[in-house]
């Protein structure tokens, strides 16, 4: 098999997906070169990010981001190819990053079901995909958590949020989301993944239809956090 390998890479070189550079044998999607430029999370940022972002409404428990996002960087250009360019293969890789790098923080947790937050049945349809499920199946390969994508829906089309303040974020959410099977959450312990968690908004109102439908705790991870 590694003959063949390194016979398709001849003839079918992979290139990193930010720089386009040449693939080395051990490299996957992104080049070491860029992956080692992605800024990645710490212990005191994502504290204050908590505070930020999910402390107030005492829904999210805890949560990870590995990378923070910045404009117009490697990163962007990863998530970009995830969603909107049908790579759902780094997707998974992605999420194996995430459960490898917090895999004793996910461990004390002691999740459950693992839940993507879902995309609206139009978006989904005409992407082909959600890009947090295949996140999902890559982190779940690492912790052994089960994945579903039958216990939230969301039910509505909600406009984009990039343009959107915190209080319009959490108005264009709200009631955006319902629990498509209560027996798959009822008295669980749910992680919520995500692409790129920005002000939090989304995650918090998924967390807030889970807890009141009997989810007894609810936590998140993400690639990568805005600021």
């Amino acid at each position: 098999m590694d003959i063949i390998s390194q016979t398709i890479d001849f003839f079918l070189p992979r290139t990193c997906i930010s720089c386009q550079s040449k693939l080395k044998k051990i490299e996957k999607y992104i080049c070491n070169t860029c992956l080692a430029a992605i800024k990645r999370t710490d212990k005191e940022f994502l504290k204050n990010e908590f505070l930020r972002k999910f402390e107030t409404e005492k829904i999210i428990s805890d949560f990870y981001s590995l990378f923070v996002f910045e404009k117009d960087k490697a990163l962007q250009t990863v998530i970009h190819d995830l969603k909107y360019n049908g790579n759902i293969k780094v997707g998974h890789y992605l999420g194996k990053l995430l459960g490898e790098y917090f895999y004793q923080e996910i461990k004390n947790w002691k999740a459950e079901l693992i839940i993507p937050v879902p995309l609206f049945h139009l978006k989904k349809a005409e992407r082909g995909y959600n890009q947090s499920y295949y996140i999902s199946k890559g982190l779940s390969e690492i912790t052994s958590i089960s994945v579903s994508e039958r216990a939230l829906k969301r039910n509505r089309y909600t406009i984009s949020q990039t343009e959107l303040n915190l209080e319009e974020r959490k108005e264009n959410v709200k009631g955006a989301f319902t629990v498509k099977n209560k027996d798959l959450i009822v008295d669980k312990v749910i992680i919520l993944v995500d692409d790129v968690i920005t002000t939090g908004a989304t995650i918090s109102e998924c967390g807030k239809v889970l807890k009141l439908n009997g989810a007894s705790n609810v936590f998140a991870l993400s690639i990568a956090i805005a600021q």
